[in-house]
This record gives structure tokens, sequence and C-alpha cells, in this order.
């Protein structure tokens, strides 16, 4: 689990003088795992095995200063399954982020961008299942 391993790593660096925390921003962990159910919800749709299936590949490389603390992180994702943008299998559905936008908790959001929060509307998102009960 991606989440532990950052966590082991943050708990040893924090031996050799703990990661710096900015009260705005919260720890260098703390925000590699916050960034995690963005890049879910843009790379994860639900399968026919599982409501919150990975579509993508992601790299997180860690960096650690002389001192041995943690100093930066960057993340990588690639092998993104692009055709499940325009076509999905009946039990399954799109990108995670497609609902979540049309889901009405921003309506400012859906006035910005000039659409419905209905995704019969939108053919490329409501050819399989619109809503999954573990994820909405």
């Amino acid at each position: 689990n991606t989440k532990r391993v950052i966590q082991y790593f943050a708990s040893i660096a924090a031996v050799g003088g703990g990661a710096k925390k900015d009260s705005s921003k919260g720890t260098l962990e703390d925000q590699i795992i916050q960034a995690n159910p963005a890049l879910e919800a843009f790379g994860n749709a639900k399968t026919l095995r599982n409501d919150n299936s990975s579509r993508f590949g992601k790299f997180i490389r860690i960096h650690f200063g002389p001192s041995g603390k943690l100093s930066s992180a960057d993340i990588e994702t690639y092998l993104l399954e692009k055709s499940r943008v325009t076509f999905q299998l009946k039990a399954e559905r799109d990108y995670h982020i497609f609902y979540q936008i049309l889901s009405n908790q921003k309506p400012e959001l859906l006035d910005l961008l000039l659409i419905t929060n209905n995704p019969y509307d939108y053919s490329y998102i409501s050819q399989g299942e619109v809503t999954v009960t573990s994820i909405n």
C-alpha cells in the first residue's frame, strides 16, 4: 500500500530531523497522501471486478535531503486507459471525475462549464452504469 510506504519513509526521516511542516499545507507526507484522491478521481473507474479500479500507473519519487529528512516529491502518471473515455461495457463506467463534476456538489462549476447534472445527457459517460454505491 503506497500510503503505508510513504508513512514509513516519513517516520524514518523524522528520526533525522523530521519533515518541515507548513501550517497551511501540512507535512510533505500529508501533501503526497492527499494528492491520491485527486489522482484517483481522474484515473480510476468502475470495472466488472472493482468499483474503484486504477486505470493508470503512478510512480512516486521521494527525495531526501543530506540530513535524511524528506525534502520533496514528485508523482508521474503513465499508461492511462484512454479508450475508457469514449467506451465502457454495460456493467462498467467512465472515470469517476465525470460523475463527480455532475453530482451538483459545486453548482457553480456546472454553470461555468455550461453543462447539466444529468449524466444521460452525455453519451460518453452513460453507456454503462452511472452510479456506483461504494463510490458516490
